[in-house]
């Protein structure tokens, strides 16, 4: 029996971050190191640490650098050429495509890699059947919402992926999340219906307001300023300067969603 799921947290919290990076090591015998985090000195040698002389592989959820940052850390680089370690990712620029053959030789937790596009085209979550669990990157995270931001984001895959999670776990609320931020969600399938409830919601808050902006501004009212309108409409709580250029990167994808024929 392979050991249960350990969690490393970097020490990077932010409003983005929650309360840091969530580096999670899976296996016993071969352990892959799911989402290294930050180039930190004590993050990486915490990582190592915990990895052992099992360190087998690396594999990235993502390419954001909160994720991914330490694949460049010497540390980590050394351990993965000692260990003859391969970097798993499904952009291609930071590593191997994580298909079955390679991700069985660097974990014997037993994996499956399931593709969900949206928060960035190269987002992937990896599904622990033993453990009813779910590794979601930022795809989910353990509390708020995750920014699915214009152009490295994409709502309409987003929505689908979603969907498509929630359809692989099934409906008994068995399921954990073990996301790239945030508390361990105890309920995965609750938290999808939860998040695709209130992004449907939100597109809807959009596309009203564009219909009440249409009425009250200029008809030269494009571009950024369209966006930021929407903002102060949609998110008028929204007041950190971090949070606010976010919304309005997920506005524009919205926009961008809504311009599509299948959701216009």
């Amino acid at each position: 029996m392979t050991g249960e799921p350990r969690l490393v947290r970097a020490d990077n919290p932010g409003p983005m971050t929650l309360e840091g990076t969530n580096t999670c090591l899976l296996g016993a015998e071969r352990v892959l190191v799911v989402d290294p985090g930050p180039a930190d000195d004590a993050h990486v040698a915490a990582v190592l640490a915990a990895a052992g002389d099992a360190l087998a592989g690396v594999l990235l959820t993502h390419r954001h650098p909160d994720h991914a940052e330490a694949l460049g850390h010497p540390l980590l680089r050394d351990a993965l050429a000692a260990a003859g370690g391969t970097v798993l990712a499904a952009d291609p620029a930071l590593g191997s495509a994580p298909d079955a053959d390679r991700l069985g030789a660097a974990t014997d937790e037993p994996v499956e890699l399931l593709a969900v596009p949206g928060h960035t085209d190269d987002s992937v979550a990896l599904v622990l059947p033993r453990r009813r669990a779910v590794l979601t990157g930022d795809t989910v995270l353990g509390r708020g919402t995750s920014v699915v931001a214009h152009p490295d984001g994409d709502l309409t895959d987003y929505l689908t992926s979603l969907a498509a999670l929630r359809a692989r776990v099934g409906g008994d609320g068995s399921w954990r999340g073990l996301p790239g931020h945030g508390p361990v969600l105890p309920d995965l399938v609750r938290a999808l219906g939860d998040l695709l409830a209130h992004r449907h919601a939100r597109v809807e808050q959009v596309r009203t307001a564009l219909t009440a902006l249409g009425d009250d501004l200029d008809d030269d009212l494009d571009g950024d300023a369209l966006v930021d309108a929407v903002v102060a409409r949609v998110y008028p709580e929204v007041t950190d300067p971090v949070l606010v250029h976010a919304a309005g990167r997920t506005v524009r994808a919205t926009l961008v969603h809504l311009a599509r024929p299948a959701t216009a």
